[in-house]
């Protein structure tokens, strides 16, 4: 059963690694000072280096899992792939567009100026426009969803994000006012979704010829996902190092950027889990529908708002909370789920 399955320590506990990261980083920014302008500089066309290599381990052990032979099984369930399609690119990143422009010019204006505001809204446009395609299947596994469903749905998001993802944050972008450079924000999607896809997909292909199946899933990829937390971690150093004077000065901005993104979350689970019972797709299909629109590809979020906005910046700030928050509140539409299974 769902309810004797257990996610890994490790996972378990992503926020307390991240909350310590953040204070790490913190610490360093505000000790360091201006000796971190040596790595805010290493950059090569306004992308900085380090950060690149890090975010680039982050995302390719992602792209490894991703098995486009499993589109084919679309057809298999039909509604609710594109259920999932709906909800991830037609209602998804409006509403969290809308949740962030109530709260950051409306709600906040006593604490943040309308400019700052506005990145804050893009950090969390950028977040809203990126679905989830790794740790949703942890959230499927947990909560009994059909594995190779979650498969094809990651494969499909996939896809989708190569063409869907500069339009419709372009789009959101330009209707909050901000200034958004279009080659920057696609070269972000070639540098941090295209070559590690492409790579992976090489990659995978290789291993499962030369070592198979078996091997690949259950030795090599269990062995390289500690890269890509670690990457993240040390990403998430680096950022609040970068932010630590700001955030001295503004203690309550993690939380104030918290409330939005986890209202986020809440609306788009209930949404696509009454939707998905309204069309009467079983709960194995349901779950992982519900549980790849709450949460977010928080890895490729982190890249774009750092090379469109800068590592100091409010929009790279959001994303970051948007990786605080995500597993308890995840954890919590988990329980949800396996106490209203249905057939």
């Amino acid at each position: 059963m769902a309810s004797q399955k257990s996610i890994s320590f490790f996972d378990r506990y992503l926020s307390v690694w991240v909350a310590a990261c953040i204070i790490a980083g913190i610490v360093i920014g505000n000790y360091l000072g201006s000796s971190m302008e040596v790595i805010s500089n290493m950059e090569i066309a306004n992308v900085n280096i380090p950060v690149a290599v890090l975010i680039w381990l982050m995302i390719y052990p992602m792209m490894l899992q991703v098995d486009f032979t499993s589109i084919k099984k679309v057809g298999e369930k039909p509604r609710g792939v594109v259920w999932t399609v709906v909800i991830n690119w037609l209602i998804k990143p409006f509403t969290m567009a809308f949740f962030a422009w109530i709260f950051f010019t409306k709600l906040y204006a006593a604490w943040i100026s309308p400019e700052l505001a506005g990145e804050y809204i893009a950090g969390a446009i950028i977040l809203g426009a990126a679905p989830c395609t790794a740790m949703v299947f942890v959230w499927s596994y947990l909560s009994d969803g059909d594995p190779n469903y979650t498969l094809v749905q990651v494969s499909v998001n996939d896809l989708i994000i190569l063409v869907a993802f500069v339009p419709i944050v372009g789009l959101l972008l330009g209707i909050t006012n901000v200034i958004i450079p279009y080659e920057t924000l696609v070269a972000s999607v070639v540098i941090f979704v295209v070559i590690p896809l492409v790579a992976g997909v090489i990659t995978q292909r290789l291993l499962l010829h030369a070592r198979g199946e078996q091997w690949f899933k259950q030795v090599f990829l269990p062995k390289l996902k500690p890269v890509s937390i670690i990457a993240l971690l040390v990403t998430l150093i680096f950022l609040f190092a970068f932010q630590g004077q700001n955030i001295v000065n503004n203690p309550l901005i993690i939380l104030l950027a918290a409330v939005p993104l986890v209202i986020q979350t809440y609306f788009i689970f209930f949404i696509s889990w009454y939707g998905g019972k309204k069309l009467k797709l079983s709960y194995a299909v349901c779950a992982p529908s519900a549980m790849i629109g709450a949460s977010n590809f928080f890895e490729l979020a982190v890249a774009v708002a750092i090379a469109l906005f800068g590592l100091d910046s409010p929009a790279a700030l959001v994303t970051v909370v948007g990786v605080l928050v995500e597993v308890p509140v995840m954890l919590s539409l988990v329980a949800y789920a396996n106490r209203h299974h249905f057939v």
